[in-house]
Formats: structure tokens, C-alpha cells, sequence
């Protein structure tokens, strides 16, 4: 079992929030390091590659997510918005339920894939 807790307390002291109360996390980060095989050695260097599907909503979106909600929360609001047509939008709404926040999502008409609602 892993020890992590999460982005906001792995980097807490460059990280804007002051209460460690106020912490929203699925434990975002710690994502995996892949040794590239084909294009570092055909670029002739050693290239790793960060796989950030592995977030929790798929997306490095996830990483800012953790802090503008925490944040969020510090400050006492009791919903966030967002304009997206996409993986902001995903991670947003995860990050609000996690958060006990409202979560409002602005999505331009026609300019969303139909798999990307839910």
C-alpha cells in the first residue's frame, strides 16, 4: 500500500494553500515515468515519457484541479465554474463532488463530443 497523499502535500510548501483542512485530493500525481523505446534511442538520448492517464480523471488537469479547489475551499466558497469542452470540465466536477462544492460547467453549444458528457 502506498503512502502518497496526494500533489498539494507532496510540493506543500509551493503550493498557495495555508489549512491543511481545506485539502481536496484523489490523489492526483505520482503518475509513471516510461523509458521511451523507440524515439530516445532513435534521438540518441535516454527520454522518459509521464503517463498522466493514470490521473484520476485521465487528464493532467487533474494536478491544477487539486490546488483551484482546495483553494476554493480555503476560501469558503461553495461552488466553482468552468468553461470547457473537455478534460477541465471532467476534472472539475470530480474535484466539486470530492469537495462538497457545486460545480457549474459552461459548455459552448454543439462543441462537445457526445463521450465526453455525462
Amino acid at each position: 500500500m502506498s503512502n502518497y497523499l496526494g500533489l498539494i502535500r507532496r510540493y506543500w510548501d509551493f503550493i498557495p494553500i495555508q489549512d491543511e483542512n481545506s485539502i481536496c485530493t484523489l490523489l492526483e500525481g505520482n503518475t509513471s515515468l516510461i523509458s521511451s523505446t523507440y524515439l530516445g534511442p532513435w534521438l540518441g538520448l535516454r527520454l522518459y515519457l509521464k503517463y498522466e492517464g493514470l490521473n484520476p480523471t485521465g487528464s493532467f488537469k487533474d494536478r491544477g484541479m487539486t490546488v483551484a479547489v482546495s483553494k476554493a475551499i480555503e476560501e469558503g466558497a461553495r461552488a466553482i465554474m468552468c468553461a470547457s469542452t473537455g478534460n477541465t470540465s471532467a476534472s472539475a466536477a470530480a474535484y466539486a463532488a470530492k469537495g462538497g462544492l457545486n460545480c457549474y460547467i459552461l459548455v459552448p453549444e454543439g462543441k462537445i463530443a457526445r463521450g465526453k458528457l455525462a
